[in-house]
């Protein structure tokens, strides 16, 4: 009888547990020291929003994914985005693909390299209402960037004209 009552209390707790990660979406991983947010669970299983290719000193590629919150609200034009909504950008630099070139004949293809770091944007309206309702958050090789890191992205926002929110849906 003492075994099947510590069975069902291990199984009660982990549920709890697994109830409480799903739901938050961020099991385990290091808070951002700026906003408190951590990196997402599962993120790299999200849905695509589009992709970017930032030139500069960047020389960059991102595939911008985003939780079923974002993308819903992609799909059906809502803005502002609502709570809970994650816009997550996963940047790599780009090199030259020498396998792909010899196909081409020159060199005109470009392939993610090294990956830099993942950033996203987190909608609490509330909680964040003094940037416009959006956590921000960067983190490279799993670890939160420095606050100061992330000074500019509030100001940077600001100039986007749906919700803080740059990019575009690529259906």
């Amino acid at each position: 009888m003492d075994r099947r009552i510590y069975a069902l209390a291990a199984i009660g707790l982990a549920s709890s547990v697994a109830f409480a990660v799903t739901a938050s979406g961020q099991a385990g991983a290091p808070a951002d020291p700026s906003y408190g947010v951590k990196l997402p669970a599962n993120y790299r299983d999200w849905r695509l929003i589009s992709v970017a290719h930032e030139e500069g000193n960047l020389h960059s590629f991102a595939a911008v994914l985003g939780n079923d919150v974002a993308i819903k609200a992609y799909r059906a034009g809502t803005l502002p985005f609502p709570d809970g909504a994650i816009v997550l950008s996963l940047h790599y630099k780009h090199v030259l693909s020498d396998e792909n070139n010899k196909a081409f004949g020159q060199a005109q293809s470009f392939v993610p390299g090294p990956a830099t770091n993942v950033q996203f944007m987190v909608k609490d309206a509330r909680r964040f209402s003094a940037t416009g309702g959006w956590a921000f958050a960067q983190f490279d090789d799993g670890t939160a960037v420095d606050p100061k890191t992330l000074s500019g992205c509030f100001a940077c926002h600001k100039q986007a004209t749906r919700d803080f929110v740059f990019t575009h849906y690529s259906p």
